[in-house]
């Protein structure tokens, strides 16, 4: 079993660099060259990048990806997959699988061999849907690149609607589909060679003090008092990792958070250089014509969008935050932020694998759906 995920996991890893090549490829091949815009595009993407490095890779992603990183090494990720199972209460099933995204830092590269794992191992369907679908979209990496690049309405907006659609989507798939459970074995068979030997409280200090260490340095105070305060808890952190974490421990924190940020960072310095040449290369008016407005057609356009796209893990955000600056509404943004993460041509290609035709197209519709009406919403609050 371990060995067929690997094997999913890098066959889709290729899916997504053959996906980003044919973007650049054909952004440049559709280019009208004697304009001289590729000039203005690589230049737009350049600058862009450049802002983004100065602006969020220090103060936002950095602590984000030690957090994360945090997250996938001492929370007991078992205990929590433990609890998805078909004979789990409804009550408690949904609302973790709705959230454990967050909580296992998994992002869109390690969701589909993490839901096939569960999925495989006898998770209810409704609880393992709903977890395939706020994985990318609530890690906490996510959530503060949109809120500090784009608004911290968005990045609401995007934590509790993909958590509202996940539980009611989950909720419709358990329904339709009841004979999946029906079928799965017993329930999970509890392992505790991976948990750790630390407390809940012990864990929860660790999570916090890089959380707000993430928080003050994103807050707009004097200099001098950000790095002050950011400095202090530094300190109380360091003393929590030498004097309360063992040293093998320590080295796999470090490990698991380069590991993620190999895999991602490289996917979003290319989405925001893309981004960048979006601004220059598509026509303002295109953009306010087809995404212009918050009514079912511009939503809808975002959606099938989103769902055709790929979106390595937070590229969405640069891309996104530059269609709005190009006339793209509030609520057809949001119904891409939605899908965009959540499906996309390769991803759906697995998940026909993993669950079926029927299944499969079903949770697409789901998806879909309420990631429009969820931007409908949105957009005219």
């Amino acid at each position: 079993m371990q060995r067929v995920l690997k094997l999913r996991e890098a066959w889709n890893d290729e899916w997504k660099k053959f996906f980003l090549l044919v973007v650049l490829f054909l952004t440049f091949y559709f280019t009208p060259v004697h304009s001289g815009v590729v000039a203005q595009a690589l230049t737009a993407g350049l600058a862009l990048l450049q802002e983004y490095a100065r602006q969020h890779v220090l103060t936002c992603l950095v602590p984000a990806f030690f957090i994360a990183g945090a997250i996938a090494v001492f929370v007991k990720k078992d205990s929590i997959l433990q609890l998805l199972g078909p004979t789990a209460k409804k009550y408690i099933a949904y609302p973790i699988a709705s959230v454990s995204g967050g909580i296992l830092a998994v992002c869109s590269c390690t969701i589909l061999p993490l839901f096939a794992g569960i999925y495989k191992r006898g998770a209810g369907i409704g609880p393992a849907v709903a977890f395939l679908f706020t994985g990318p979209a609530i890690n906490v990496t996510a959530i503060f690149l949109t809120g500090n690049a784009v608004g911290w309405d968005f990045a609401f907006a995007r934590l509790i609607a993909s958590i509202i659609i996940a539980i009611i989507v989950g909720l419709m798939m358990g329904a339709i589909f009841h004979e999946h459970d029906a079928k799965s074995s017993k329930g999970f068979v509890r392992s505790m060679e991976d948990e750790k030997p630390y407390s809940n409280g012990t864990i929860i200090l660790f999570l916090t003090l890089q959380l707000a260490i993430l928080i003050v340095l994103g807050l707009h105070i004097p200099t001098v008092i950000k790095w002050g305060l950011s400095g202090a808890l530094l300190l109380l952190l360091l003393y929590q990792v030498f004097f309360k974490y063992q040293k093998e421990d320590n080295y796999q924190w470090v490990e698991e958070t380069w590991d993620l940020t190999k895999k991602i960072l490289p996917y979003l310095f290319i989405g925001i250089f893309i981004a960048g040449m979006i601004d220059v290369i598509i026509p303002d008016s295109w953009i306010q014509v087809s995404v212009g407005e918050n009514n079912l057609v511009g939503n809808a356009v975002a959606s099938v969008s989103g769902a055709l796209m790929y979106f390595a893990t937070l590229t969405e955000v640069p891309i996104i935050q530059t269609l709005m600056k190009m006339g793209m509404a509030r609520g057809p943004a949001l119904t891409l932020f939605l899908t965009g993460n959540a499906l996309s041509l390769p991803s759906m290609i697995v998940i026909f694998k993993l669950m079926g035709k029927k299944q499969a197209l079903t949770y697409i519709i789901l998806i879909c759906g309420f990631s429009i009406l969820a931007g409908l919403v949105f957009g005219d609050m």
